[in-house]
């Protein structure tokens, strides 16, 4: 395929595009019109003489060229971004995009304090951030769609790793309960990521026999601690959630020796990504922060 008419408004509409599969959506995220997207699509099915898309009620369905072209241009808009990165470098100054990943618990709680206080030191350096479960982090860092990840949990990896704080595991509730009682007792369960759901279905199994009761499902652990504020069960959380004016009764998560349950909150990234300036800037900045909030 000749992309010789291609450009960066090309690029950013295709892989939009791709990433929402309808037009109205792509439309909102890049701040223009839905004809002026369409047109875009429609000026490139004519030049390479292909369709690209078909629609349908649900939104669009890529076809095979299609999906050569989004692989084409999410490469062109990434070798962009790191030619401009290696021009900053080439003049030695911490100026660019920090292209950021992270849990979104620790996006919440943690996070916003981190980015402006470096933002502060470093004012010419913006940030490109995206939030997910720790295993899309991994998988961010892993394909160099980040720069940085910040994950919560144990995961193996061979380059940089920095630990940033370690949470504890609490049964939480509105009123005060017995730790033996909880199998007969409602809970309050959330969707969250592989390794924490591992963490405490290991935790229940090696206390005790009965699944634990849950009458209530929801999406993540904020809303489900929102729910436990009213009455209408227990949750088990990470103490980043806690706050001391939640006024909420806690048990602590202990293995079987009497220790914590704990969970590790790591910031990772590829060593190569070090010769950048603005990644070099935020990994001593980490490292600095970390010393002064141990």
């Amino acid at each position: 395929m000749r992309c010789k008419n291609m450009d960066s408004v090309d690029w950013e509409i295709l892989c939009e595009l791709f990433k929402y599969k309808n037009i109205t959506q792509t439309s909102k995220v890049l701040r223009t019109s839905q004809p002026a997207v369409t047109y875009r699509i429609n000026k490139l099915e004519e030049e390479f003489n292909v369709k690209i898309i078909h629609r349908n009620k649900k939104g669009v369905v890529f076809t095979s060229p299609g999906e050569m072209l989004v692989n084409y241009a999410a490469s062109m808009i990434k070798n962009n971004q790191q030619i401009k990165e290696d021009l900053l470098n080439q003049e030695n100054k911490v100026q660019g995009v920090l292209r950021l990943s992270a849990s979104s618990i620790f996006s919440r709680y943690r996070l916003p304090e981190i980015l402006s206080e470096f933002s502060r030191q470093f004012p010419l350096v913006e940030f490109d951030v995206n939030t997910g479960w720790s295993e899309e982090v991994f998988r961010s860092v892993h394909n160099d769609i980040s720069q940085v990840g910040i994950l919560r949990g144990d995961y193996s990896f061979s380059s940089k790793k920095i630990h940033l704080m370690t949470d504890k595991l609490y049964v939480v509730s509105k009123s005060p309960i017995e730790l033996e009682d909880l199998p007969n007792l409602p809970r309050v369960y959330y969707n969250t990521d592989t390794s924490l759901n591992r963490l405490i279905d290991d935790w229940w199994m090696g206390h005790f026999i009965e699944p634990s009761t849950v009458t209530i499902k929801v999406d993540n652990m904020e809303t489900s601690k929102q729910f436990v504020l009213n009455g209408l069960g227990f949750t088990i959380l990470p103490d980043i959630l806690l706050e001391a004016h939640d006024d909420l009764f806690t048990i602590p998560c202990l293995d079987q020796q009497g220790h914590y349950i704990i969970r590790n909150t790591d910031m990772i990234l590829k060593e190569q990504y070090l010769n950048n300036t603005v990644v070099k800037a935020f990994y001593n900045f980490i490292k600095q922060w970390n010393l002064e909030h141990q």
